[in-house]
């Protein structure tokens, strides 16, 4: 039996750790999707974000025997949420002359 609640506290962590990274991420995310304003977004720090996260979903999604869900749902979720964010401020950047400000 003592196994049986090992596992379950396990989940119960992984599902709370979730739950904080989605709403630690997506109000920012949203913020800047509705704004469109990028100014304070450091590109490379962003960017590796953006990969480990997709790196965490592909290892949620891929662990045997079970996937791992809450690790891949948060990833899935700050993965897209990066993946737009990142388009918004290439497209800003650009309009702005690469980055550079005038």
């Amino acid at each position: 039996m003592e196994q049986v609640e090992q596992v379950a506290a396990y989940e119960l962590i992984g599902w709370i750790a979730s739950i904080s990274m989605i709403f630690g991420y997506l109000p920012q995310a949203l913020r800047t999707i509705r704004t469109r304003n990028t100014d304070g977004i450091a590109m490379p720090t962003f960017l590796m974000m953006g990969i480990g996260s997709f790196c965490f979903m592909l290892q949620g999604i891929l662990h045997k025997p079970d996937i791992l869900w809450a690790l891949f749902l948060t990833n899935l979720v700050t993965t897209t949420c990066s993946a737009i964010v990142f388009g918004i401020k290439i497209c800003n950047d650009c309009i702005k002359g690469n980055g550079k400000k005038s």
